[in-house]
């Protein structure tokens, strides 16, 4: 059977499939098995931009490489010819993908933050992020930041870590059972000195950050509020966070000119958000809220409840350092639920790890290249070239389009007018199907095991 006569044909095409990760989809050569249509009167969310997170060991695996192969690898990331990634994460204070535990007060008992310092960024976070804004536009760069956990001396147990070390033979995390804090009970120490001097650590990191030439976009008041760790984590009650982030932090941030969003969100709750929202002043300071992991079970209620706030997807699912084709699949759901129910915006997590690929606390996660440290070589895993088709297809001012027809896809149309339409076939054969935009027919060809983009 061939093509139907008359059939329009895509300008765009690219395909990830195990033998080629970035190659071009051949034209279609029989008719469709299936079809979805395309109506622009149901459209959703427009796309602000995708992008990834920094951390320390990012900055260290590419510390393997030359000058020239990393100058390559961000040039691939954040150039207009390549990815294009427009959004980054950083970490306030010590994340999971830290050297070691720290924050930017380790002086107990500061509360008026007099030895507040942001030098200890400039052995990695820092010299990553000035490389980073050097390649992307000032009007599209955005940099957000959230804490993993607050200076160890405002929590109630003394630890960065909320729970004991996962092996035994982990020496970064000196937790004892008798002092973990679980989900469920409030970590931060919850009075009104602790919280009016958290607040004041958020609006000097603010500062400083804007005098390293780093104004950044928005703020979240915590990473996975539960979330109880072997590595740096604070667990927070839903009020407890709400009144923290509204009574204390908004009114820190005023004036400063970073946005206060909400997250991140882990769970399959709205309760942190609408806890925050339904607060008085709530919509005064919060602006738009964040979501991860088990946040993909809340995000669609809260587009729902809230469909004016803007909503980002803030660390797409680490997997578990193998970046397969099994891991790839599982990423293109997450982005398909994220992408599907809200998000605007959306973040991948590891930028680069080495071969080990582990967190300092010995976790094993995927990263969007990964170094090998004796060869000193780059590969650019599968997951990268799905954020790359995501950047790529899916750009700024994008709006989102509902579909007839259940085929695994994702569409856009862009501010240009031209449509993007995004399948994934987890099967062993090759699926042809057609896509109906107004009185135009697209016919075309899903390799096995592939995810395809596609664009007018």
């Amino acid at each position: 059977m061939t093509m139907a006569a008359g059939a329009a044909e895509w300008k765009r095409t690219v395909s990830i499939t195990d033998a080629d990760f970035w190659g071009t989809v051949p034209a279609a050569t029989a008719d469709a098995e299936t079809e979805m249509t395309i109506d622009f009167a149901k459209t959703d969310q427009k796309i602000v931009g995708f992008g990834t997170a920094i951390s320390e060991l990012s900055w260290d695996a590419l510390a393997f490489l030359s000058e020239t192969d990393r100058k390559a690898v961000l040039d691939e990331m954040f150039l207009t010819d390549g990815a294009g990634f427009t959004i980054v994460r950083t970490p306030i204070g010590a994340s999971d993908f830290s050297r070691d535990y720290y924050s930017y007060d380790d002086h107990d008992g500061d509360f008026d933050m007099k030895k507040f310092s942001l030098e200890i960024d400039e052995r990695a976070l820092l010299p990553l992020l000035r490389e980073i804004k050097a390649r992307v536009k000032p009007e599209d760069f955005r940099v957000w930041g959230s804490p993993w956990c607050p200076p160890r001396w405002m929590k109630t147990s003394g630890h960065y870590a909320s729970i004991p070390p996962w092996a035994s033979d982990n020496p970064t995390n000196d937790c004892p059972y008798e002092d973990s804090v679980f989900i469920g009970e409030d970590a931060f120490i919850c009075d009104q000195a602790h919280f009016a001097a958290y607040a004041k650590y958020f609006r000097l990191y603010v500062d400083a950050m804007k005098a390293k030439g780093f104004p950044l976009w928005m703020v979240m008041p915590q990473n996975e509020p539960c979330s109880a760790q072997p590595y740096p984590s604070c667990t927070w009650r839903g009020r407890s966070l709400a009144e923290f982030t509204v009574d204390y932090l908004g009114p820190a941030l005023a004036g400063s000119g970073t946005e206060l969003y909400m997250g991140t969100i882990e769970e399959r709750s709205i309760e942190k958000v609408r806890d925050v929202l339904d607060r008085t002043n709530g919509r005064k300071y919060v602006t738009g809220a964040g979501f991860q992991w088990e946040g993909r079970g809340a995000i669609g209620a809260i587009h729902r409840r809230y469909p004016d706030l803007p909503l980002v997807m803030t660390e797409h699912e680490c997997n578990a350092g193998k970046n397969d084709r099994a891991e790839l699949f599982h990423s293109w759901k997450v982005a398909r639920t994220f992408l599907g129910q809200g998000a605007s915006y959306y973040n991948y997590w590891n930028l680069a790890l080495t071969d080990d690929q582990r967190s300092r606390w010995g976790w094993p996660q995927n990263s969007l290249v990964t170094v090998d440290r004796t060869s000193k070589k780059v590969t650019y895993n599968r997951e990268y070239y799905l954020m790359k088709m995501l950047s790529t297809y899916i750009r700024k001012g994008a709006t989102r389009l509902l579909t007839r027809g259940d085929l695994n896809e994702l569409a856009f149309r862009n501010a240009d007018g031209s449509v993007a339409v995004l399948f994934a076939n987890d099967s062993a054969q090759t699926k042809t199907v057609a896509v109906k935009i107004g009185d135009r027919k697209y016919t075309c060809n899903l390799a096995p095991f592939s995810i395809s983009a596609f664009a007018e």
